[in-house]
């Protein structure tokens, strides 16, 4: 029964780094299309989706026989716990990478106002949070997650000044005013894209240590509101 076990778990783990490869190479080529403005690199990105979203049916089935077949406890019940998140969150990241590439394919010709407000630089930011998470669960390493964690601040700071630029850009100039508008959309995206890694890594920590840690971005802004 043991072994049998181990197999399934085994092959859980597999199945969830296939997809986090190609999650992890949809959001690097979206990306890479946004800070060079080269649309030939959004090409594909939308196809591997379907990829992405075979393999999150397969791990869901894999998690639902594990959990009906052996009824896991303790760590094993939480790695299959984290892994069904985690899952979910790959899903949503291949979503949002399939959107900024439309959005990029929209800006391309206004990449002076992209560069101006940051956006590229967000989008790094948001990029090697996706890496890193992806990585903590491969290695099972809270340092990376916890240096997700750390790293979603910047963002949302990046996305703020973002915002604040895009507004006074349409204000100035009218001309401008439907592609800042797909740009804040776009940034929307990104920092979207932040709170999945962001989320991966909450998950990770669950698994590894047994805490609870989501919500926390919510938890401390009812805190500063108060």
């Amino acid at each position: 029964m043991q072994e049998h076990f181990s197999k399934e778990v085994e092959s859980l783990k597999n199945n969830l780094v296939k997809m986090a490869s190609i999650v992890d190479e949809q959001v690097e080529k979206a990306i890479r299309a946004l800070e060079t403005g080269n649309v030939e690199l959004c090409k594909g990105i939308k196809s591997k989706d379907l990829e992405v979203d075979a393999y999150d049916n397969l791990i869901q089935t894999e998690c639902e026989n594990i959990l009906a077949l052996f009824q896991p406890v303790a760590s094993d019940l939480r790695f299959i716990i984290s892994a069904l998140m985690i899952n979910n969150q790959l899903e949503r990241c291949g979503d949002i990478a399939v959107n900024i590439a439309q959005r990029v394919k929209k800006t391309a010709a206004y990449h002076d106002i992209i560069v101006e407000s940051q956006i590229i630089e967000m989008g790094k930011n948001a990029r090697e949070m996706v890496k890193n998470a992806i990585d903590s669960f491969i290695h099972a390493s809270t340092d990376l997650a916890k240096k997700v964690l750390d790293s979603d601040e910047v963002v949302d700071n990046l996305n703020k000044s973002a915002f604040k630029h895009l507004i006074s850009k349409m204000q100035s100039d009218s001309s401008v005013i439907e592609p800042c508008g797909h740009l804040i959309v776009l940034t929307r995206q990104i920092e979207r894209l932040a709170d999945h890694a962001t989320n991966i890594a909450e998950d990770l920590v669950f698994y590894v240590d047994a805490q609870i840690i989501s919500h926390r971005k919510k938890l401390e802004r009812l805190n500063e509101g108060n």
